[in-house]
């Protein structure tokens, strides 16, 4: 239904030189590097409870399967620097409205039908349930997380995606916004998820609807997702204008600006 529209190696210590000099001039890079400092420090099986949050390290057994193992594209499964927790973490964010019946995705830009979807029309696609592992920036991976929703190439089909488009851009509540390249958005395994491991979404993962590209970092996935926009050029999100990297590719450790 839509609705009418207004018109792999550890880094050098040069490369920590200039990641410290980064996170003094912004907060937030700092924060994430002592999250990640504290998760590379904690032991397998261990449970701890800091940041803000608990956090349950991988046994020995599936962390070393995770270090073996290599995904279809050539890439160990497990990148540089990540140490595996047991559950997805939500690591915070301001909710937006999580009511299923007031909910609406925009998808707009460069395409040829903007559409407005209520969350009816999105349960109306054709639905996905994937196991992907995810790659939090502060340092925590969850192995397999089953997520379900619609690919986004589907929806890029139902719009009808010129060829200008180049990224994508993630708009979620209260004007948080996330970019990817399209290359990136359009890989089989990126999603508008609005269950995660069989559950419906709960308002601190993003509900009722969020992103999930899991071969970028975390952040890329934006929670409470409003709308996709289709864009010519290249608009930083959120958090790379905090000091982010533009890309996030966890397997380049691209953490930081």
């Amino acid at each position: 239904m839509s609705k009418p529209r207004p018109e792999p190696s550890e880094p050098s210590w040069s490369n920590l030189d200039a990641q410290a000099q980064t996170a003094e001039r912004r907060p937030a890079v700092l924060r994430a590097m002592a999250r990640r400092r504290f998760l590379q420090q904690a032991g397998a099986g261990a449970a701890v409870l800091a940041f803000g949050g608990a956090y349950v390290i991988a046994e020995d057994g599936l962390i070393a399967r995770a270090k073996a193992e290599t995904r279809p594209d050539g890439r160990p499964r497990l990148p540089p620097g990540q140490q595996v927790i047991t559950s997805v973490r939500p690591m915070g964010g301001q909710p937006g409205d999580t009511s299923k019946s007031n909910y609406w995705l925009r998808i707009h830009g460069e395409v040829d039908n903007p559409i407005d979807l209520d969350f009816r029309a999105i349960l109306k696609q054709t639905q996905v349930t994937r196991a992907e592992d995810v790659h939090c920036v502060t340092g925590w991976t969850v192995l397999g997380a089953k997520w379900t929703g619609v690919q986004l190439k589907t929806l890029a089909k139902l719009v009808g995606v010129k060829d200008t488009a180049r990224f994508v851009i993630f708009e979620a509540a209260h004007g948080y916004t996330s970019n990817i390249p399209i290359a990136d958005a359009l890989r089989d395994n990126v999603m508008v998820a609005h269950k995660l491991d069989g559950a419906p979404l709960t308002t601190e993962h993003g509900a009722p609807v969020r992103a999930v590209v899991p071969d970028l970092y975390f952040w890329k996935s934006a929670k409470w997702l409003t709308g996709i926009r289709f864009v010519r050029r290249d608009v930083s999100g959120y958090w790379e204008q905090r000091g982010y990297n533009d890309h996030g590719d966890p397997w380049k450790e691209q953490r930081y600006s």
